[in-house]
């Protein structure tokens, strides 16, 4: 699970990140709205964390941002404004949950697990054309026909599920697999990519990895099918 923190006040940012990652969490901590916004756009988190006053891009304006993608990251506004106007706005612009500092790591907890829960308990699947991606086992599915996938595979797959018609980049792909610290290149997408293409192709899905060059890719179903 990756989780975005975008807090000026860097200590507490810090020590948020470090709780969060004592506690098994991959997590990315920027300091000011305009990185937040940056970095949220990647699609890549399953929380934002968000801070309400901050310089320049203020958590209300960057979460209206971001609904304003369309993207349905949960959103956990953290704040010393505990006015109810200013939890009807937060919540108004699109947060999920407004929680008031100071505020008890036990909350904190509970809040965060409590909006993975919802997010994660929606779907087990994930499908598109003729074929679901079973995420309990990390398994395509295409009629009778099966084949598993490795590590890798699985975390690229269900990106390009969740994303359908639109296109991922190749950073995008890099960020959320292998994540911003890691050496890989966007050669090993490539590589990926076409595993995946030969496995499709093995079960008989009518599903295609398209690539569009300098914007990435994205899932089309065959006309053929």
């Amino acid at each position: 699970m990756k989780i975005l923190i975008v807090e000026d006040e860097k200590l507490l940012a810090d020590s948020i990140g470090e709780l969060l990652r004592g506690k098994g969490f991959e997590v990315e901590v920027v300091y000011d709205g305009e990185t937040g916004e940056e970095y949220a756009e990647l699609g890549v988190y399953e929380l934002l964390i968000l801070d309400v006053m901050m310089p320049g891009i203020d958590g209300y304006a960057l979460t209206r941002r971001v609904r304003a993608k369309r993207l349905g990251t949960p959103i956990l506004m953290l704040t010393a404004r505990a006015a109810l106007e200013d939890r009807i706005t937060g919540l108004n612009a699109g947060a999920d949950y407004y929680l008031t500092k100071p505020f008890d790591v036990r909350e904190l907890l509970a809040c965060i697990n409590a909006l993975l829960r919802r997010q994660g308990a929606q779907v087990d699947e994930l499908c598109f054309g003729n074929t679901s991606l079973d995420l309990s086992c990390a398994t395509l599915i295409c009629g009778q026909n099966r084949v598993r996938l490795s590590a890798r595979e699985f975390d690229i797959m269900r990106f390009l599920l969740q994303a359908g018609e639109r296109n991922l980049s190749k950073k995008m792909i890099l960020a959320r697999v292998w994540g911003y610290d890691s050496d890989a290149v966007e050669n090993h997408v490539e590589v990926y990519i076409g595993f995946l293409r030969k496995k499709l192709a093995s079960i008989g899905s009518n599903i295609r990895i398209t690539a569009i060059r300098r914007l990435g890719y994205h899932l089309e179903v065959s006309g053929d099918d």
